[in-house]
């Protein structure tokens, strides 16, 4: 089942056969997976220190327009979810891992847990100001396949239109800071 357009940015919307967490194998949730990627050019502390700061993610996060909480192991976080077409929702996940200057996971269960989401917001450092953002989710449980099915493409745009608002913010401010592109746009 694949979904969601696919661009040379590597996005993928397809169902997968497990997660690899960075650095790991293939154990972990399954379910469809909804990815968007872009390049960055910034260097990864700045495109991180822009991610973890919850309490600004208003001034620039489309899909996350209210963020509250603590990025901690076991912390719980309070976010507004704005995805097209749909009523904001209230949704408060639990931070599974996370890895300054690396990632965010968290887990999400709706519907009694028939439907269990597992979101993460990852970077790779390609050069002193390239970086790459990963920004999707495993949508798995019972209800999982529906949902992804009834949502998929809005979560896919709402992804695609956070990773576009997080690299913008990163390069005007490295270009503030006197920073300067590692290659042509």
């Amino acid at each position: 089942m694949a979904l969601g357009p696919k661009t040379n940015q590597g996005s993928m919307f397809t169902a997968g056969a497990g997660f690899k967490f960075k650095g790991g194998g293939t154990s972990g949730p399954s379910g469809v997976r909804i990815e968007h990627r872009i390049g960055v050019q910034a260097p990864i502390e700045t495109v991180w220190d822009i991610l973890y700061d919850l309490d600004r993610w208003h001034e620039w996060n489309p899909l996350y327009p209210k963020a509250e909480g603590k990025i901690r192991i076991g912390g719980q976080l309070t976010l507004t979810l704005a995805l097209e077409g749909e009523k904001p929702q209230v949704i408060q996940p639990t931070v599974l891992e996370w890895v300054p200057n690396d990632q965010i996971h968290w887990r999400l269960k709706m519907m009694g847990g028939l439907v269990s989401t597992t979101r993460f917001l990852e970077l790779e450092k390609l050069d002193v100001a390239s970086t790459i953002f990963s920004n999707g989710e495993l949508i798995g449980g019972l209800l999982g396949p529906t949902a992804a099915r009834r949502l998929g493409r809005k979560i896919y745009r709402g992804f695609e239109a956070m990773s576009e608002a997080l690299k913008e913010r990163a390069e005007a401010q490295w270009r503030a800071a006197g920073g300067a592109p590692t290659s042509a746009a």
